[in-house]
């Protein structure tokens, strides 16, 4: 797989610049990363630098962040999609840097959220959608069975949305943010958790994810060969997996979504 650059938008007036960067992932990208079962993104270009999710192993993700030259103290927010352990299982390697805010689905086990109270950062509960800061949301936490929640990131484009998962369902997902948080989703990026699932289903849920408005998709982690093979077909993929980065424009960012 070729690490390429991608760019959703690029100089527009009055629009300002920001990244997110693959560190951690199952699906190969940049050759001297490490991969790993998991998923981790760093954000930055807005108001505040989140991490979101932190892959099953801290010794991989600092390793990757080392390499792409993302210092540790850089972070200022962690946000943590699941309790899954392939999406949380670093962040005890992170909450050895500065003090942290972190932002954690409310169903997570009360154990989890007091050993990082005890190691001195601020955890913040999430079950309704949030603003985290200027042009960043999370959706809150979704789903019947495993609880999950995403995040919302504005751009010039549209909206920008990053599942760890999306054990509640990729399009349900979409469909949530578009009509009750009133955004529409320009890209989607992340695990799309089709593995297993019939190429007849796959078919359908891209169909339903561009009926929804959805132009660009960057899939990996749990998506699932085939459903990769599917979305790169369809039009409007972007190489993803690990090292990969995502270049796009914020533009100035509108208040809270409405809910």
């Amino acid at each position: 797989m070729i690490f390429t650059v991608i760019a959703l938008a690029i100089a527009l007036t009055g629009a300002y610049g920001a990244t997110i960067t693959i560190l951690y992932d199952n699906v190969p990208g940049k050759r001297t990363l490490e991969t790993g079962w998991g998923f981790s993104c760093y954000i930055e270009g807005y108001e505040k630098t989140i991490l979101f999710d932190t892959g099953a192993q801290g010794d991989i993700l600092l390793s990757n962040m080392a390499k792409l030259h993302i210092p540790l103290a850089s972070i200022q927010v962690v946000v943590l999609s699941h309790i899954h352990g392939d999406h949380v299982g670093g962040i005890w390697s992170i909450l050895k840097g500065r003090r942290l805010v972190v932002y954690v689905p409310c169903s997570f086990p009360e154990a989890f959220k007091r050993r990082i109270v005890d190691a001195g950062h601020q955890v913040v509960q999430v079950t309704t959608p949030m603003r985290i800061c200027r042009g960043i949301w999370t959706t809150g936490e979704r789903g019947a069975g495993i609880k999950e929640q995403s995040l919302i990131l504005q751009s010039s484009k549209g909206s920008l949305l990053i599942t760890g998962c999306a054990h509640p369902g990729i399009v349900n997902i979409v469909r949530f943010t578009k009509e009750h948080l009133r955004r529409e989703v320009y890209m989607v990026l992340g695990g799309f958790h089709l593995m297993g699932c019939e190429e007849g289903e796959i078919g359908r849920i891209i169909r339903e994810l561009k009926r929804l408005g959805v132009r660009r998709f960057a899939p990996s982690h749990c998506t699932g060969d085939r459903a990769l093979e599917l979305f790169r077909s369809c039009g409007g993929f972007i190489t993803s997996g690990c090292g990969a980065r995502i270049e796009f424009q914020t533009g100035r960012p509108a208040g809270r979504p409405a809910h």
